[in-house]
């Protein structure tokens, strides 16, 4: 796993020294060399993450949410979803959006809990690439639930009716809020 972000490498020494064994720093473009590369920053912060950086055939899992910044308002992107407004900056990138309904402490807690598994949804357009993220979802130990394609992807954007909802699957299959 490779972390990266706008400040550089050195800035996460020690991050990567509490994740251990197969955590490293690298640049943005060396990140974006993985299988799987994870967007998470600030919808303003998009455009330059991922601007001059090539992700055409990578699977890109988007983990943003287009709030203008914080306290403002989501931004209006009339019928188009986030993701859809995100794949258009990254040409030829297999999108997958999944991640972004959790709050950060939420994800930080075991998925697998006594009543059943916290929920990553996720949508997009390409179904070897969902396969992936999905594998990639239940191996963390969470529940994928796979919305559909990315149109259905507006369902858990911010402001959507799946929106930073907690969900969690009990042992039985039934979903809970």
């Amino acid at each position: 796993m490779i972390l990266s972000n706008s400040r550089g490498p050195e800035t996460l020494k020690d991050v990567v020294e509490r994740l251990g064994a197969g955590a490293s720093a690298g640049t943005v473009a060396e990140a974006a060399q993985a299988d799987l590369v994870l967007l998470a920053v600030g919808w303003d912060a998009v455009p330059a993450a991922v601007k001059d950086i090539n992700l055409a055939g990578r699977i890109v899992i988007d983990a943003t949410n287009q709030w203008g910044g914080p306290g403002t308002e989501i931004v209006d992107l009339g019928d188009q979803t986030g993701s859809e407004h995100n794949a258009a900056l990254m040409p030829g990138a297999r999108v997958v959006k999944a991640f972004n309904t959790l709050l950060a402490g939420v994800t930080a807690q075991n998925p697998s809990r006594t009543d059943g598994r916290l929920v990553v949804l996720l949508a997009g357009d390409d179904p070897d690439a969902k396969n992936t993220v999905s594998d990639f979802v239940d191996s963390m130990g969470f529940s994928p639930v796979d919305l559909g394609g990315a149109r259905e992807g507006r369902l858990m954007q911010a402001g959507g009716p799946l929106g930073g909802g907690l969900q969690v699957i009990k042992p039985s299959g039934t979903p809970t809020h």
